[in-house]
Parts: structure tokens; C-alpha cells; sequence
């Protein structure tokens, strides 16, 4: 017999993408993958850490000199003060650091509150670590209904999960934003756990504002981010949880049972890259600003309704009128016949919105953007 929880959700859509697109020699514009290099220091640093035998496990909770790193990048770049000894842990990726923070912090029957379109995971974890989601849908253009947020939160809530920037939609949340969740969040006594993996991709001088660096969050915030997005290494999967030391505590202790510890010798490497310089990440902000016009046009004159996202790397787009066809069914019809794969909206939604939409990534070179564009043109509803 299965267990009760597994009938609760099923495998992952994005993933699923992958494959028909390659069944189908489609363009995947559907998983958040690049399709060019990692950075040639990261890739000798890994290299190297190799050859000199970082290959056993390291401390489970990180290599001391990857946590002293992240120690110093979250003081400078997210404003946000954690001990590498005590509050810090590496995972692997930032998904098992949502999954171990979640098992971390739930009881049966808790609730946590899941802005709506949400990554496609955060419905699983909720059910794996047994708890109840609240979805709030954010309104048409992405700001968050108070009213709504508010109605969501009660006596048995325990955690808001929160995206910035979001995927899918490319949101930013602003400071106003992210203090309505916080005031929310102290008054009723619920842990705040946010993703940020894409905090260094961002357009139109958007900033990056870490939720716990708001004045009385630091200590029932946990901030996840990792190497994934920013350095172009999805298959490294090297992420990290930060939180005050009683919480880091519990999350240390799920994680060692989980996975034990991430890859010893692509820890190092990540070393290397907390070291580059600020030019890096402005040319990688450049860079996916580019991407994201020559996807956004291609989109638009494809037929698609579609807002240029505020960060990340995705664009949520309508379907076209005209279709007929739900989202499902239009993703099948996009991979087998207009031969480019996307995601189909209803991954990212518990509402019946996600049907009339589609997500695309442009994390890819602009040569595939190009190609993708092409056959978009194909499109004919």
C-alpha cells in the first residue's frame, strides 16, 4: 500500500516538459535551465577541488569555508547577519532547503499561506511535511490583496512561504509589500520561510529586499537562496538555509537524515564564486535583460498576452485567443507541433487561472531565443 501523502500530488509538470520536448526535438522553454556554460573560474575551481581530493563527506551541515563565505555575502548583499558556526546550513539545492525547513517547522495539520502562481513545488512540500496550504492569489497586476492576506492568516497558521523575485511571474516584492507580510507574520506568531534563489536577477534597477532584514524578522525568518540560477549550475545542486540558531537547529537535524550533506568538492568551488566581483552579477542582470525582450517580443507577436517579468528568468503568458484548448492541452500542441515546450499554467496555480496560461524560460542562449522565436511564428489559432 501507498502512503496517503503521495496521492496528494503528482510528478513534476515541469519535468515532464523536459521530456516531450525531447521527444519531439522541441526547443524546452520549459525547465529553468541554461543551455550555455557555467563560468570558466567556477568550473576550474571544481575541477581543482577534485584533484585535491575533496572527496569524502564534508561537516553535514557545510564546509566551513563555503559557510564563512555565505556568512559574508548575506551581511553584505542581503543585509542580513547569521553565524556560520550556528546559522547557516548547505543543502542540496534550495529544494531540499525548502523540504527541510518545512519538516523542521510543521506539525500535522498546520497551515501555511502560499502566494498564488507559486512554484510547483511548494504544494508537495506542504504535503509531505503534512501541511494544510492557504493560497492567496496576488491580483491582476501582481500586487498583494491585503484584504485576502489578512482573511488567510488564524490560529493554526505556522509558516508564509514566500518567492522573491517570483517564479513564475517575475514579481519583485516591494519594501511596502514585504512589511505588510512581516507585521503580519510578528503579530501572529508564524516563521516566514522565503526563497530567493534569483535575488541577483533582476531588470529595471529593481532591488532586492531580503524580508529578513525588516525590523523583528531576523528571528522567525529562514532565507534559502543557492548557486543554481545565478552561476548557470541547476545540476550542481549546492543551496543553503539561513535562520537564528534554535531554528538552523532543527533544519540541521532534518537535513542530516535527509541527505547527510552536499557535494564535498562542488562546495568548494562555490567558494570561488561568493568571490567574484561585482561586475559578475551586473553583467549576468545585462545579460538575462536582453533574454527576456527577445522572448517577450517573440511572445507578444506570436499572440500570446504576456507583462515583462521584474525579475527571474520565466515569462507567464496568456494563451492565445482563439485556442480553444486549455492549457494542457495547448502545452501537448505547442511541444508536438509548433515544436517549442512550455510549462503549462495550472502547475503554478490551485485556481482555475493557470488554464489559460503558459510559463517560458529564457534562461538560454540567444540562438535557441532565436530558433524559438521562429517557430513560434508557426503558431496559427
Amino acid at each position: 500500500m501507498l502512503s496517503r501523502r503521495v496521492e496528494l500530488f503528482v510528478e513534476s509538470v515541469i519535468r515532464d516538459m523536459t521530456r516531450l520536448s525531447l521527444k519531439h526535438d522541441a526547443v524546452n522553454l520549459a525547465q529553468g535551465f541554461p543551455d550555455f556554460p557555467a563560468p570558466d573560474e567556477l568550473k576550474r575551481a571544481a575541477a581543482s577541488a577534485i584533484m585535491e581530493d575533496y572527496n569524502q563527506y564534508s561537516i553535514t551541515w557545510g564546509a566551513k569555508d563555503l559557510r564563512e563565505e555565505i556568512s559574508r555575502k548575506a551581511r553584505e548583499y542581503n543585509h542580513i547577519e547569521y553565524d556560520p558556526e550556528s546559522e547557516i546550513t548547505v543543502t542540496c539545492g534550495s529544494t531540499e532547503a525548502m523540504m527541510s525547513s518545512m519538516l523542521a517547522l510543521i506539525n500535522e495539520g498546520d497551515e501555511v499561506v502560499v502566494f498564488e502562481p507559486f512554484y510547483e513545488n511548494y504544494g508537495p512540500d506542504a504535503a509531505v511535511s503534512g501541511a494544510v496550504p492557504r493560497f492567496v492569489p496576488l491580483d491582476d497586476d501582481c500586487y498583494i490583496d491585503e484584504d485576502a492576506l489578512v482573511s488567510a492568516f488564524n490560529k493554526n497558521t505556522r509558516v508564509l512561504i514566500l518567492n522573491t523575485p517570483n517564479n513564475p511571474s517575475g514579481k519583485v516584492f516591494t519594501k511596502g509589500e514585504l512589511k505588510l507580510i512581516a507585521d503580519l507574520c510578528i503579530d501572529n506568531d508564524v516563521i516566514v520561510v522565503t526563497d530567493e534563489i534569483y535575488e541577483h536577477i533582476l531588470y529595471d534597477n529593481r532591488k532586492h529586499i531580503s524580508i529578513a532584514s525588516l525590523d523583528g524578522m531576523d528571528d522567525r525568518t529562514i532565507t534559502i537562496s543557492g548557486f543554481s540560477k545565478t552561476y548557470s549550475v541547476t545540476g550542481w545542486r549546492i543551496g543553503y538555509a539561513l535562520a537564528e540558531k534554535n531554528l538552523t537547529s532543527a533544519i540541521r537535524k532534518v537535513h542530516d537524515f535527509l541527505t547527510v550533506g552536499a557535494p564535498a568538492p562542488l562546495q568548494h568551488a562555490c567558494v570561488a564564486a561568493l568571490r567574484f566581483s561585482d561586475s559578475y552579477y551586473e553583467e549576468l542582470a545585462r545579460m538575462y535583460d536582453g533574454k527576456r525582450k527577445l522572448l517577450y517580443n517573440a511572445l507578444i507577436k506570436a499572440g500570446f498576452g504576456c507583462r515583462m517579468p521584474e525579475g527571474a528568468y520565466y515569462i507567464l503568458a496568456d494563451i492565445p485567443e482563439g485556442a480553444n484548448m486549455d492549457d494542457m492541452a495547448f502545452a501537448r500542441y505547442m511541444v508536438s507541433k509548433v515544436g517549442v515546450a512550455a510549462v503549462p499554467g495550472s502547475s503554478f496555480y490551485r485556481s482555475e487561472e493557470g488554464r489559460h496560461k503558459l510559463r517560458f524560460t529564457f534562461s538560454k542562449k540567444d540562438e535557441t531565443l532565436v530558433e524559438a522565436a521562429r517557430r513560434l511564428e508557426r503558431l496559427n489559432v
